[in-house]
């Protein structure tokens, strides 16, 4: 019995192995392997720059936003002098306008006394004379005559001018076209340059995280005070007690009533201001033009030394004079600073000051 059992069992593991290999043998049936947990990879925080760092952009900045600053006033000068060009142009135009239709008119006249003296048979008027029989027509015609001779002569000496004159205005008008050429290539130029630097700024800035920008803006904030401190303790502002002119009174008016107004260069407004674009406007609207540039103004406008300085004066910054702001009184300026900003006050210490000039000297 004992025996009968084991072959039951032995019969029955052997089956049940038998089983399990034709299963595991049978076609179109398998088995993956047990898929492994996924694990997550921890996202790096970005580690915020240190003041060092955001010292090194914050310098970068000004770099690329004081190239487009000059750019800028290259455009702006090369603006200007297209426009005079191109005045100057139209007016040669209508010059030689007017001395072709003058040349027209004394070659009419010349046409005249010479179908005049077809129709005398060709002779000169002295043989004419000479061929008369009564002395006193011959007296009376020769005196004609030489009034005839100068009439001719300045008739040819006019036509002769006039010719001159259209050669000289055709000349003009080719060599101010040249210069006009030229021009517009600066402005392309200047224009490429300005687009180059401010495009290379805002991608330094769009880099940066929003803690990081505002921390940026502090350190700006920090460098133009430390800046305009330094500028205060020298004593300069207690010497500076000049009253503004009548004329500076309406400029600095004008100015601070469009502060807030953006910054965009070559712009005169009335919706936006570069910073020579704010200070010409300012004067333009107190009755007093100044040339269009912060370069112009400061080549072409007077000097004040800065403890004479009164509210309306022009501040020129920088040693290429590439930034001005118009002082308003008690240390401030106003001005439009840069692209991304907006017509503002500041000290007027806070940038480095190449001098001061006066516009209704």
């Amino acid at each position: 019995m004992g025996s009968g059992k084991r072959s039951l069992t032995t019969m029955a593991m052997a089956l049940a192995c038998a089983c399990a290999c034709a299963v595991l043998a049978a076609p179109g049936v398998a088995y993956a392997s047990p898929t492994p947990t996924p694990t997550r990879t921890p996202t790096a925080t970005p580690t915020p720059a240190s003041n060092k760092d955001l010292e090194a952009v914050r310098k970068k900045l000004d770099k690329l936003y004081h190239a487009a600053a000059v750019a800028t006033d290259a455009y702006n000068a090369a603006e200007e002098k297209a426009q005079k060009q191109s005045a100057e142009i139209v007016d040669l135009a209508r010059e030689i306008v007017k001395g072709q239709a003058k040349l027209d008119k004394l070659k009419d006249r010349a046409g005249a006394a010479a179908r005049a003296q077809y129709r005398g048979g060709g002779l000169p008027p002295e043989a004419r004379l000479w061929l008369s029989d009564d002395p006193q027509e011959f007296l009376d015609g020769a005196g004609r005559v030489r009034q005839g001779e100068h009439a001719t002569k300045g008739l040819l000496a006019e036509m002769t001018r006039t010719q001159q004159d259209l050669e000289q205005y055709a000349k003009d008008a080719s060599t101010q076209w040249k210069k006009l050429e030229a021009n517009r290539k600066t402005k392309a130029e200047a224009k490429k340059k300005i687009k180059e630097r401010i495009a290379a700024a805002e991608k330094l800035e769009s880099q940066l995280e929003k803690e990081e920008k505002e921390r940026l803006a502090k350190l700006e904030e920090e460098a133009a005070y430390q800046a305009q401190t330094a500028w205060l303790s020298s004593g300069v502002l207690a010497e500076i007690n000049s009253k503004a002119s009548e004329q500076g009174k309406k400029a600095v008016k004008y100015a601070t009533g469009q502060i807030g107004k953006p910054y965009e260069w070559g712009a005169e407004g009335p919706g936006s201001y570069d910073c020579s674009g704010l200070t010409s406007q300012a004067w333009a609207s107190a009755g007093h033009g100044i040339p269009r540039t912060s370069q112009e103004q400061w080549k072409q406008l007077t000097r004040v030394d800065i403890k004479d300085m009164r509210p309306g004066d022009l501040i020129i910054y920088f040693d290429d004079a590439s930034h001005v702001g118009m002082y308003m009184g008690d240390g401030a300026i106003v001005h439009a600073p840069r692209p991304g900003r907006t017509v503002t006050i500041t000290g007027a210490g806070s940038m480095p000051i190449l001098g001061v000039v006066r516009p209704d000297a």
